[in-house]
């Protein structure tokens, strides 16, 4: 579907991070094999995270390293074994996520949505999220950070969990929108009551559009496509 939007109705916007604002889907599947290799993977073991991080687009990396921990490697899910995991995927990603494309259009649509407030909600790791998005500038040269006076927000909390909390603190406002591009997306948006929009450029998601078809989810490109169907 990809009728016009009417954006200035909505006081909260939504967006998911990896897919949506960075082009950053490719460096993190990228770096999910790496670390597993090397901390010792087969290729299949470690195309096995990396295939359970695909097929779960959007759900936080300390769930699929207990999963890969459990089912895959067969160890006990101790405290320090998933902070090896995630000291060494947090190191593999950092260089990736300096130099991946920023979504275009986002200080224009910023400036078209001025009265609404702006939110960033990942399934990636929350401090990582801010401390890079403080440092990474946009086209018109401010930090991403100063775009989103809503909060950025990410694991160890689920989606869920976030919007359910920042609903109750009136943080988000409805009418909302939720700009995603995974399945998790639309589901965690549909469970807190927001309108979604899919975007899928740089979605991972290898049936989307059929997913999209299914469930009547409005698609658009990119966010600077969002501009073009603005009402």
């Amino acid at each position: 579907m990809q009728d016009n939007i009417d954006i200035k109705k909505y006081k909260t916007f939504v967006f998911d991070c990896d897919g949506v604002v960075l082009d950053s889907n490719v460096v993190k599947t990228e770096a999910y094999f790496r670390v597993a290799k090397k901390l010792g993977a087969t290729d299949a073991q470690a195309q096995a995270l990396v295939d359970y991080h695909v097929k779960l687009g959007g759900i936080s990396r300390y769930h699929k390293f207990e999963w890969y921990l459990s089912e895959v490697l067969h160890q006990p899910v101790t405290e320090a074994a998933l902070e090896t995991l995630l000291d060494g995927f947090a190191k593999e990603l950092e260089a990736g996520l300096m130099a991946c494309e920023i979504a275009k259009g986002l200080a224009e649509l910023r400036a078209k949505t001025a009265d609404a407030n702006w939110l960033i909600l990942s399934g990636g790791d929350q401090e990582e999220i801010r401390a890079l998005f403080a440092k990474r500038t946009e086209e018109s040269k401010k930090t991403l950070a100063s775009l989103f006076d809503g909060g950025l927000f990410g694991s160890p909390d689920n989606k869920d969990t976030v919007l359910a909390r920042e609903i109750a603190n009136d943080n988000i406002k409805r009418p909302a929108l939720f700009l995603g591009d995974s399945k998790y997306d639309h589901e965690a948006a549909v469970r807190a009551g927001m309108d979604f929009v899919f975007l899928s450029d740089w979605t991972e998601v290898p049936d989307w559009q059929e997913y999209c078809k299914l469930h009547k989810i409005h698609v658009l490109p990119n966010i600077q496509s969002l501009l073009t169907h603005a009402v």
